[in-house]
């Protein structure tokens, strides 16, 4: 009997191909970031030359949030000295300091607003030592003034001094030569002229002034080291951020050609499973007249043995296609479930009942543990169906004659229930099952076997029962056998419901029922159902 033509599905609408589009832009300017991290962390003599730009930078910041500062210490200085010398020379000494003070500043302002370069940064760390040089010698000058010798005065030119080479330290700390030529002068002309006092106390005046030369030359010293240290510390983090960047732009890339192929591939799949199963109607209606012999029987028999080769062939093609088309659907997001009330008991029997006529030729025995009385569960009849056909026609292809296999189906410990095919075959490695359970994986004991497979039919089951909220498990081991497991959440159970009782008509209240009444409703005739009163 011809056997009916498989019915061509609908054509599977995929979205749109993704933009392959690379975020090129902004790989270069990771990459970009990531060189001049980079760069700034290149050893050279001395300090990194990229970071010598930054050091000035802090330089020029620092003396401009400084520059009241300092004009204040200046005016200090110049009414100081002006009772102790004449107020001209005083107000002079102090209009030059702000001269000095004023050039500084709109220097350090204008290297702020320049373009970086290394000739340029060369060129003002060269201008900036020799205008901390003048601020200097410029300093050094009103402290030299001849002033009455005593302990006053020493006093007065210790403190000041002290003074003068602890704020120029500070502030020029990100260029330690600039802040050494400008409290060098000062220092050594202080401490010469206190050895020309010749006396003791004027000795231990000009020791105490190299010590405090050193100490904060040291400090100086420090403070660079530390403000070094941190700008390595944040451009090794730049050089770290610019590779994640970098990265993350090559992942996002991968990612959209990744999708650009999947789609290209479901696309393909399903546009050629459609264009397969076409022909593959007429093979299987021709070759199964052929094979049963309707108009006659073939002159040579052995034709109607390849008649059947040609059906069972194209059998096996379109299940494999029907399998690369669900593949396709599921992967595209466009298979949809069909829920009902679904009894996996019922499920599970009747697909043992199609497939024990193939395991009794091999000679497997199949064993049913089932438990009674279990509910339905709100599902899709066909997945489930088609969830149950995979795993055991899987267990029954790779267990050897003489096997057994064992289907369980039981309540789960969160009250679900699940379904269990275990069976005493080959058993797959450790190592292989993520290769089994992926689109097209085969394991090395399926290569081997005769009776091969497109590797579909365990990735199919996983995604209907993930689609179903469940879970699937696969243990195995070799040379023992194989067990999957997959469960249905508790939700998807569907409880039975005690009967509703039905609610008896509200009673009248014996205060408004008279005897009269009570009286009629004893004497009134039974009618019978066939008066039509």
């Amino acid at each position: 009997m011809m056997s009916k033509p498989a019915e061509k599905p609908e054509v599977v609408q995929l979205p749109a191909e993704a933009p392959v589009a690379a975020p090129v832009s902004n790989r270069r300017v990771a990459a970009q970031r990531v060189r001049e991290a980079r760069d700034r962390l290149t050893s050279t003599s001395g300090t990194r030359p990229a970071f010598d730009r930054e050091l000035l930078r802090q330089y020029a910041q620092t003396r401009i949030s400084a520059s009241y500062v300092v004009m204040l210490l200046v005016v200090a200085t110049g009414l100081l000295f002006g009772f102790f010398m004449e107020p001209i020379s005083a107000a002079a000494w102090t209009c030059g300091m702000f001269c000095i003070q004023a050039v500084i500043i709109r220097n350090c302002r204008k290297f702020l607003g320049e373009q970086a370069s290394l000739t340029a940064t060369q060129k003002w760390r060269t201008r900036f030592v020799l205008l901390d040089l003048l601020y200097g010698l410029c300093w050094t000058a009103i402290l030299l003034h001849p002033t009455t010798p005593g302990v006053v005065s020493n006093t007065l030119m210790m403190f000041l001094m002290l003074l003068v080479i602890a704020v120029s330290s500070m502030l020029a700390a990100s260029l330690p030569i600039a802040a050494l030529v400008a409290t060098a002068p000062v220092t050594a002309a202080i401490a010469i002229n206190f050895v020309l006092g010749g006396t003791f106390d004027n000795y231990l005046l000009a020791l105490l002034a190299l010590a405090a030369e050193g100490y904060f030359a040291l400090l100086a010293h420090r403070l660079h080291s530390t403000t070094l240290a941190t700008l390595e510390a944040r451009a090794e983090k730049d050089a770290l951020i610019g590779e994640l960047e970098q990265a993350k732009a090559i992942s996002d890339e991968a990612r959209h050609r990744a999708e650009s192929a999947n789609v290209a591939k479901s696309r393909f799949l399903a546009q050629m499973s459609h264009e397969l199963r076409t022909p593959l109607n007429a093979i299987l209606g021709f070759s199964e007249v052929m094979k049963s012999e309707i108009f006659g029987a073939h002159a040579v028999p052995v034709y109607k043995e390849y008649s059947a080769d040609i059906h069972n062939s194209g059998v096996h093609l379109l299940n494999l296609i029907n399998e690369i088309l669900d593949l396709s659907r599921i992967e595209a997001g466009r298979y949809e479930l069909n829920e009902e009330a679904v009894s996996l008991v019922h499920v599970v029997a009747d697909c043992h009942h199609l497939l024990k006529l193939r395991a009794s030729s091999r000679g497997i025995t199949i064993h049913e543990v089932f438990e009674q009385g279990m509910p339905r569960i709100w599902g899709d009849e066909r997945a489930t169906r088609q969830i149950v056909l995979n795993l055991l026609s899987n267990s029954i292809k790779f267990t050897p004659q003489g096997g057994e296999i064992w289907l369980k189906v039981g309540w789960t410990a969160s009250g679900g229930q699940y379904l269990s095919v275990k069976d005493t075959g080959s058993g797959i490695a450790e190592d292989e099952i993520p290769i089994v359970l992926a689109s097209f994986g085969q394991g090395s004991n399926s290569i081997k076997s005769a009776e091969q497979g497109a590797g579909l039919g365990l990735p199919i089951a996983k995604s209907l029962i993930d689609m179903h909220g469940g879970t699937f498990t696969l243990k195995s081991k070799l040379r023992i056998g194989t067990e999957v497991i997959v469960t249905f959440p508790p939700e998807r159970v569907m409880s039975a419901l005690a009967p509703m009782a039905e609610e008896a008509p509200p009673l009248q209240p014996e205060s408004t029922v008279t005897a009269e009444d009570k009286r009629r409703i004893r004497n009134k005739p039974i009618m019978s159902a066939g008066t039509g009163l």
